[in-house]
């Protein structure tokens, strides 16, 4: 069977990969479409409570960014509470900087040169294992003791990135990749219940979900088309499972294939309903109000980003999100996660003046003094969300959720980078997306296909990366 191939753009790639988040300490809030909105909410106070020891003065206290963007402020903004915090206890940052297609190219020749070696870089999903076993990051347990306060509740998601027993990520704060939005007076009309409603009672599922899109959509009449569902919501549909494409065997420290995995073809004979019975609305529309202002699709499903700002409600609407829908078959809460977290690179010896910026930047995400004023900028700058609204992106980003990571995205160019593909579009992002999707030439794959045509190369993959994890434990424990 031939490798399938899906059309796609450019800009639904881009967006895709870019996460917004939901506020932040400086003095300006993002609208979501790449404009900066002023707000009028006044900057907290950064108090030093003590919670993070300062950099002892025999240690190195400039720790090297290797990154796209500064995390000082640029002329004119405030700090971020993390960088405030940061500098209170001796600490400064120096960014040398790069641009995204060069960025692990100048990382790994740093390390090799030995030469401005970066202290911390952005997590991202290569990260692991794939850039961990390459000898570009060390581990975190020096530094993170999460049976800490301020670690333990990320214990959970930090053990999902461990090798060999030692941890390589520390978790600063997590963030739901998608929620959809959709405007409650179509709802209204056409009778159906209220998906927030039935978030708030522990009700919101996909049996429900999709009940809702099939009746929107055959209540069209005339020359009216109606669509379920547009957006970036395979993924986080599947996800729901609790299950992913790829597994991590820590007994042995193997990553296995789990595509014969029952839920995971459950979610995906869904999706493939979905597609098959026209309720998906599949075109790149830029915004959810570029989506929903018609009335003809139910439901918007992306980042914040996309829903917010000039691309979110205006006066007058009554829009509501909700997380994606749940699992019937499941209890328990699960979300497709955006992580935000710095990897320690390996070579540097900066361990006081890096652990104090992990702890700044934990206590800046998590202090609810530092949060509700980052809720106030958010509403200030979004005057058509509602408090209502705001607290179900806070209640998603919780660790009552178990946060999803598929080490798919992780383990190597050709199941991971989207950029490596002649239609722009990963192994691992294929298998979750393009059963409700048809090629060039209008065919619209199963599950089971997807499966037959990609297991070898998922296989092929895995039996590369478990090698490279072998020789790399085997030259850590020598």
């Amino acid at each position: 069977m031939n490798k399938i191939t899906v059309k796609r753009t450019a800009a639904f790639l881009t967006a895709l990969l870019t996460v917004g988040t939901v506020a932040s300490c400086g003095s300006a809030a993002s609208s979501g479409s790449g404009e900066e909105t002023t707000t009028t909410v006044e900057t907290v106070v950064v108090e030093d409570k003590g919670e993070v020891d300062a950099i002892p003065d025999d240690a190195e206290k400039e720790i090297r960014w290797l990154g796209t963007y500064d995390l000082n402020p640029s002329k004119g903004a405030d700090k971020t509470v993390e960088m405030t915090l940061f500098n209170n206890k001796g600490g400064s940052v120096v960014w040398d900087q790069v641009i995204d297609s060069e960025k692990f190219d100048k990382l790994a020749a740093a390390i090799m040169s030995k030469k401005n070696v970066p202290d911390i870089f952005k997590y991202e999903w290569l990260a692991f294992p794939c850039q961990v076993v390459k000898d570009m990051y060390q581990p975190v347990d020096e530094i993170v003791d999460f049976s800490d306060d301020l670690w333990a509740d990320t214990k959970d998601t930090a053990d999902q990135f461990e090798l060999a027993g030692k941890h390589y990520v520390a978790p600063i704060s997590f963030e739901p990749t998608t929620f959809m939005m959709y405007d409650y007076d179509v709802i209204s009309n056409e009778g159906l219940d209220d998906p927030y409603e039935l978030y708030t009672n522990g009700e919101w599922n996909w049996d429900n979900w999709t009940d809702m899109i099939a009746t929107f959509c055959s209540n069209a009449t005339g020359e009216d088309q109606r669509y379920g569902v547009n957006g970036w919501f395979n993924t986080q549909i599947i996800q729901q499972t609790g299950k992913t494409m790829i597994n991590y065997d820590k007994e042995n420290n193997q990553f296995v294939s789990n595509l014969g995995d029952p839920d995971i073809e459950r979610a995906e004979n869904m999706l493939y309903e979905l597609g098959k019975n026209g309720y998906i609305y599949d075109t790149w529309t830029g915004n959810a109000a570029n989506t929903l202002k018609g009335g003809n699709v139910l439901f918007y499903v992306m980042g914040t980003w996309a829903m917010t700002g000039t691309g979110g409600p205006k006066e007058g609407d009554d829009w509501r999100i909700v997380p994606m829908p749940s699992d019937p078959n499941t209890d328990e809460k699960f979300m497709s996660s955006a992580m935000t977290a710095y990897m320690w690179v390996k070579g540097s010896e900066k361990k006081e003046a890096v652990k104090a910026w992990y702890e700044c930047c934990r206590i800046a995400a998590t202090s609810d003094e530092y949060k509700e004023n980052g809720k106030e900028k958010f509403l200030n700058a979004n005057p058509a969300w509602t408090e209502e609204m705001y607290q179900v992106i806070q209640d998603s980003s919780t660790t009552e959720y178990k946060q999803i990571f598929d080490y798919g995205y992780g383990i190597s160019g050709t199941l991971s980078d989207d950029n490596v593909a002649e239609d722009g579009s990963c192994v691992t992002r294929k298998l979750y997306e393009y059963t409700n999707k048809t090629d060039d030439d209008g065919k619209q794959y199963t599950w089971s296909e997807l499966r037959e045509t990609y297991s070898p190369t998922v296989d092929s993959e895995l039996k590369a990366i478990n090698s490279a994890i072998a020789d790399y434990i085997a030259k850590e424990n020598g």
